[in-house]
Formats: C-alpha cells, sequence, structure tokens
C-alpha cells in the first residue's frame, strides 16, 4: 500500500469539502493566482490527475497527452487555455465532481501500484511515488490559492512532509533549472511540524540553515508565499538563495509571488 496515494487523497478531500458548498458562480471567482478562477484551479488538477494516472499503465496514451502540451507550447497557447479545450470547458459543480469522482479512483490506483515503477512525466521519467507525491504537492499549492481566496487557514496534516522531502529534493534543481551554479551544500532545515514534532533535514550547520514552520517552508517552495511573507529564520547564503528563488515542481523557471500579494483574504 502506497501512504502517499492515501495522503494525496486526504488532501484533495479536504478542499473538496470546502467547494462543495459552493455555486456555479462562486467556483467562477478570481484567486490571487495569476488570477486563475477556481475553476482554472480545479481544471489545472483534474487534467494533470488524468495525466499521472494515465502514465501508470497506458504508454502510449501519456506520450500522446505530452506530446499535445508539447505542441500547445510551442504555438504559444496558454496552459490555461489548452488545459480548458483538453476537458471541453466543463465548469462549475460539473467539473467539481468530475474532479472529486476521479481522483478517487486515481488514489486506488496509486495505492496498489509498484511505488519503484518508472512512469513518463514532462522532463525525465520519475518513479510511481514521485508522480504521486508530486499530485500531492499540486493539490496543496493550488489549494492554498483556494484557501487564502475564501480567508480560511487551512488545518494542515503530517503527510505535508511529503511536500518537505519534495521541497529539499529539489534544491538543486531551483538552480540548474535556471543555468546556475548550485551551492555545494544544502542548507540544515529544522521545521515544526503541524503535530509540533521536529523534522531536521541535511548536516547540521548554524551558518547556512532555515528554521522555523514546515508549513512555511512548503509555501515558500511551492511559490504560494513570498519568503519575506514567512517567519522563516533564513541564515547563509546558499540559504538565502535557496529561499528566493526555490521551486519544487517542474516547468520552465518560475519567479515567487512579489511580497504581499499571496496572503489569507480578511
Amino acid at each position: 500500500m502506497l501512504q502517499q496515494a492515501t495522503d494525496f487523497k486526504i488532501e484533495s478531500d479536504a478542499l473538496y469539502q470546502l467547494l462543495e458548498p459552493l455555486s456555479d458562480k462562486d467556483l467562477e471567482q478570481e484567486t490571487q493566482f495569476k488570477k486563475w478562477t477556481i475553476n482554472t484551479i480545479l481544471q489545472h488538477l483534474h487534467y494533470f490527475n488524468y495525466a499521472a494516472h494515465a502514465s501508470l499503465n497506458d504508454e502510449v496514451k501519456i506520450a500522446r497527452l505530452l506530446n499535445d502540451l508539447q505542441e500547445s507550447q510551442k504555438k504559444g497557447e496558454s496552459l490555461v487555455t489548452f488545459t480548458d479545450r483538453q476537458l471541453d470547458g466543463v465548469k462549475g459543480k460539473s467539473l467539481l465532481y468530475l474532479w472529486r469522482d476521479y481522483y478517487i479512483d486515481m488514489s486506488h490506483s496509486f495505492r496498489e501500484a509498484d511505488p519503484k515503477k518508472r512512469v513518463k512525466w514532462a522532463g525525465p521519467d520519475m518513479s510511481v511515488l514521485s508522480s504521486i507525491t508530486a499530485r500531492l504537492m499540486e493539490t496543496w499549492s493550488h489549494g492554498q490559492g483556494i484557501y487564502d481566496f475564501m480567508g480560511i487557514v487551512r488545518k494542515d496534516r503530517d503527510h505535508i512532509k511529503n511536500i518537505v522531502v519534495l521541497g529539499n529534493n529539489t534544491f538543486g534543481w531551483t538552480f540548474i533549472n535556471r543555468k546556475q551554479a548550485v551551492p555545494d551544500k544544502k542548507p540544515f532545515l529544522r521545521l515544526g511540524a503541524p503535530s509540533n514534532k521536529i523534522w531536521e533535514f541535511n548536516e547540521y550547520s548554524e551558518n547556512d540553515c532555515i528554521e522555523g514552520s514546515a508549513i512555511e517552508f512548503c509555501q515558500v517552495v511551492t511559490q504560494t508565499r513570498n519568503v519575506q511573507d514567512s517567519t522563516l529564520k533564513v541564515l547563509g547564503e546558499a540559504a538565502n538563495r535557496w529561499m528566493n528563488l526555490a521551486q519544487c515542481f517542474a516547468g520552465a523557471p518560475q519567479d515567487p509571488p512579489p511580497p504581499g500579494t499571496r496572503h489569507i483574504r480578511a
């Protein structure tokens, strides 16, 4: 049983419960994330859930899906337009239920899959474990925009450790993706979990370290907050370079949101 698949479903269920009372009109409202509507976020989550599920057992289908995405990007089509077209413009409650029903089935498939199996994705192949962890990260990070919009502080659980690990593992990627030299050592991490446990990563250092909330660390590496809007204690050149550029997701380099632009609405 792949625990990360269960974690993915728990995170998705929490977001679904938040959205289920909303109307079609509510779901068309804009969030702070690139002016994406809640519908746009759900389309994005559902389409890439579908692609990740296809990667499990259908190499022909995932190759076609990735090729379609690459061709769209070559033509200059935005990801929002591409996803909306691929999903035939489905929106509102119909989209909400489509996303929910699919992620439930998908989580069952991943739960029984071999975590070490390699699957196709945009860029290098990845393991099944990495694939479902990425879906958890995407659901959590895009969900942040919805929680912020609704003025609700999310009740996080310790399964966000999956995102902390992903963030730490993509330390080098942050710099390689920008064609920058990777610092020699990862900064020491000392983070407080939602349960108040302490999670530590990398070689201990007093001079190059990041300390504070695991939730805020996840927000920074997923670019749902600027590090300046966090209470993280960041010491050292490598730590500061990383937190000002951190990107734990694939794709072209993206800049973090400007300070003060992503927050929980009053």
